[in-house]
C-alpha cells in the first residue's frame, strides 16, 4: 500500500516537471483586470510596504509557496529547498499531503522542514476525502504535530480522484467531518482546492463549518486532469482524464465568488498564478494571500538560491506594481479605483 502511494508522489512530480499539464484553453481570468497607471504615483518606492500578518505571523510579502509534495526522497529535496527559501524570504508555506508520512511513519522525514525554516508559517496538509477512509481528529493532530505547524489544510480534488481508477471515489459526509475537524483542532484549518476552483456555495458551507481560511485554487494553473491523463493505465482512463483538460472554475472568478459568499473568511488565491503582478491583482480583489506552486517547483528542482532568487523578483513585481497603481501598501492595493475590468 505504501509503495503505492510512493509511486503515485514519484509520478506527480516527474509529470509537474516534465509534461506539458496546463489548460489547453481556460484561463484563471486574471488577464481581463487591469490597474489603473498612476503618473503621479506620490509614493517613495522604497518604502512600498508589502508585509502583511496571516494567522498571527508577519509575512514579508503577502506569498504562500503552495502545497506540493512529500512521502518520497526527492520530494525531501524539494520541500528542504522550497521551506530554506521561505525562511530566507519571509513567505508562507503549505506541505504536500501527509497521508504517505501518515500511514508510513518512516515517511515523516521528507516532510519535516523546521529544522531550516524555524519561524515561517507552515502549513500541513491531508486530503479532505479522507475522512471518510478512517481518518479523523487524531490523525488530522499527527500531520500537524509530525511537522510543527502553524495551521493545516484540508484539500479537496474530487475530480483527480475521480479520474483515478484506484481513487477515493466516496466524498459524501465530507462536509460534516471538516466540520468536526475545524472544532477539534486547536490550530487555524483551511481548505484548498487543487485546481479546479471553489464555488461561492461551497465557501458558505465552509465559512459556516467553521474554516479559518479558503484557498480557491482556481483553474488556469496546472490541470490535474492533465497530470492524472500521463499517467493513465489504458487509453479509456486516458481520454476520461483528456475530456476534463478544461474543467474548472477559472481563479479570478472563483476569488470573487467566495469573496462575495464567505466575507468574514480570509481568501488565498491560488491556480495559474504566474508573477508579482498576478499576485497584485488577486490581492485587489480581495485576497489575503496569493499561492504559487509551479515557477517554486521548477526552481526548486535547481536549487534553495533559486527559490530564493523567484521570491525575490515576484516580491518586486507586486512592490512596484502597487507603487505603479499609487500604493503605499497592500491594503491601499484593495481600495476602489486601483483595478478596472478590461
Amino acid at each position: 500500500m505504501e509503495g503505492r502511494h510512493e509511486r503515485r508522489k514519484s509520478d506527480h512530480l516527474r509529470i509537474a516537471l516534465e509534461e506539458e499539464v496546463g489548460f489547453p484553453r481556460l484561463t484563471t481570468g486574471f488577464e481581463r483586470f487591469r490597474f489603473l497607471h498612476q503618473a503621479l504615483p506620490e509614493v517613495d518606492l522604497e518604502r512600498v510596504d508589502c508585509s502583511t500578518e496571516f494567522f498571527g505571523k508577519k509575512l514579508r510579502t503577502p506569498l504562500l509557496i503552495s502545497s506540493m509534495t512529500g512521502g518520497t526522497s526527492e520530494a525531501e529535496t524539494v520541500n528542504l529547498r522550497l521551506a530554506e527559501a521561505a525562511q530566507a524570504t519571509g513567505v508562507a508555506m503549505g506541505l504536500g499531503s501527509q497521508r504517505a508520512a501518515v500511514e508510513d511513519a518512516s515517511l515523516e522525514y521528507t516532510y519535516r522542514v523546521r529544522r531550516v525554516a524555524p519561524d515561517i508559517l507552515l502549513m500541513a496538509n491531508l486530503g479532505a476525502v479522507q475522512l471518510n477512509y478512517g481518518y479523523g481528529v487524531d490523525q488530522a493532530r499527527r500531520a500537524v504535530e509530525m511537522v510543527e505547524a502553524d495551521a493545516l489544510i484540508l484539500h479537496l480534488n474530487p475530480l483527480q480522484e475521480a479520474l483515478q481508477p484506484d481513487g477515493d471515489w466516496n466524498w459524501s459526509g465530507v462536509l460534516s467531518r471538516i466540520e468536526e475537524i475545524c472544532r477539534a483542532l486547536d490550530v487555524p484549518v483551511v481548505v484548498k482546492e487543487v485546481g479546479w476552483g471553489i464555488s461561492g456555495k461551497v465557501a458558505k458551507w465552509l465559512a459556516d463549518a467553521g474554516v479559518s481560511a479558503i484557498d480557491v485554487a482556481g483553474a488556469g494553473g496546472t490541470s490535474w486532469s492533465q497530470v492524472e491523463r500521463f499517467r493513465a493505465p489504458d487509453e479509456r482512463w486516458e481520454r476520461l482524464a483528456a475530456s476534463f483538460e478544461d474543467w474548472g472554475i477559472p481563479t479570478a472568478e472563483s476569488l470573487l465568488m467566495v469573496r462575495e459568499a464567505a466575507p468574514g473568511v480570509p481568501v488565498i488565491a491560488s491556480g495559474g498564478i504566474r508573477n508579482g503582478i498576478d499576485v497584485a491583482k488577486a490581492l485587489a480583489l480581495g485576497a489575503s494571500l496569493a499561492g504559487m506552486a509551479s515557477p517554486f517547483l521548477k526552481a526548486a528542482s535547481v536549487s534553495s538560491q533559486a527559490v530564493v532568487e523567484e521570491i525575490e523578483l515576484i516580491s518586486k513585481q507586486l512592490q512596484v506594481a502597487c507603487f505603479a497603481s499609487g500604493a503605499k501598501d497592500v491594503e491601499a492595493l484593495r481600495e476602489p479605483g486601483r483595478l478596472y475590468r478590461v
